[in-house]
């Protein structure tokens, strides 16, 4: 079905590879694992997962030589297709307060923040509904209510709404998809989100 697409997965000693690679696998698409900046280049798409502590992924991703300058240029300049899940999505701001603060990419203007609330358990892990606030491409096909996998302590606070696709409520507002251009990102887990989640990466892949 996107035989023509070749997504990378980028691994930086975070994540559950596997689960999101076989995920894209199923879309037809040709997908490779790597750490490898250079094969940036090749790709069509690009995907960074993350779990754990922001400071933590940043500080892996950094570590690569060559890897946010890749990124940058493969992204930022040439305009490929990226997609940031959980953590991945996350580091697509400004800066991180989890543990210190911490900076991240900086494409997209705003923060990530501990979710607020007092009642309820902290992290959100399970399922919870999506509330569509803007139409996208990578949203084709899915409607208000549908559910996606969450595990999380922290969201993200965009200073302009304008890249706020999705939402959740958690105690509160919680950004759920983010889009700019050809920069997406998914705070829950597309790939553990059954249908609705396989429809995203479909959405995603076939752009």
């Amino acid at each position: 079905m996107n035989s023509l697409s070749s997504v990378i997965i980028i691994d930086y000693g975070s994540g559950n590879l596997r689960s999101v690679a076989k995920a894209f696998e199923r879309t037809g698409a040709g997908v490779t694992v790597s750490s490898d900046p250079r094969l940036l280049e090749s790709a069509s798409h690009i995907v960074l997962p993350g779990v754990g502590a922001f400071g933590d992924c940043m500080a892996g991703l950094s570590a690569i030589p060559g890897m946010l300058s890749a990124l940058n240029e493969q992204v930022r300049v040439r305009g490929k297709w990226f997609l940031g899940i959980c953590v991945g999505m996350q580091m697509l701001f400004d800066n991180g307060y989890e543990h210190g603060i911490h900076k991240g990419l900086g494409w997209i203007n705003g923060d990530v923040v501990p979710i607020a609330s007092k009642t309820l358990k902290i992290p959100q892990m399970g399922w919870n509904n999506l509330q569509i606030k803007q139409k996208s491409a990578l949203l084709k096909n899915i409607d208000d209510g549908e559910h996606a996998y969450f595990v999380h302590s922290y969201h993200a606070k965009l200073k302009d709404n304008s890249g706020l696709l999705a939402v959740t409520e958690y105690g509160e507002e919680i950004t759920a998809v983010v889009g700019k251009d050809n920069i997406f990102g998914t705070q829950f887990h597309p790939e553990k989100s059954q249908k609705t989640g396989l429809k995203i990466i479909e959405n995603f892949v076939s752009l």
